[in-house]
């Protein structure tokens, strides 16, 4: 069901309060999942983010942190749990992929938990399941995806 306020998505600076407190909240809602206590994730250099907003509330964020030659890293999709199912995921993945390619990015990957609700929405996203890469090699909890922003030839 989409929703039917207006919805704003932007950059936002990744010390902004609002992406902190987002990240907070998924860090304690990926914590009761796995049971981890203190998640700690350290802001990358160059990471980027976005947030979705309504009514001047930010109740989405997600990053794209950069890999290296030309593949960036889909990173921290969260969306407050009163607005999902209702299209924000996908706003804020269509988002980061624009800046993706405004960075000059012609792949993204990323990693979910197996019992992520989002992994129908990265595949209808067109991401497609890649062998875990990186910290998540050998993690198993985690699923990893990848896309390319190629144009497809026709």
């Amino acid at each position: 069901m989409a929703y039917r306020r207006p919805v704003f998505i932007e950059a936002i600076h990744p010390r902004d309060p609002v992406i902190g407190q987002l990240a907070r909240e998924q860090q304690r809602e990926l914590a009761a999942l796995e049971g981890a206590e203190g998640i700690v994730y350290p802001l990358h250099e160059g990471i980027r983010f976005v947030a979705g907003f309504v009514d001047g509330r930010g109740v989405a964020c997600g990053a794209l942190q950069p890999l290296g030659n030309g593949v960036g890293e889909i990173k921290r999709m969260y969306v407050r749990p009163p607005y999902r199912r209702r299209g924000f995921g996908r706003l804020v993945l269509a988002a980061l992929e624009e800046l993706a390619v405004e960075q000059g990015y012609h792949t993204l990957r990323l990693e979910t938990g197996r019992y992520a609700t989002a992994l129908s929405l990265y595949q209808a996203a067109g991401y497609h399941p890649i062998p875990l890469y990186g910290e998540y090699v050998g993690n198993p909890r985690s699923v990893c995806f990848e896309k390319s922003l190629l144009p497809v030839e026709v």
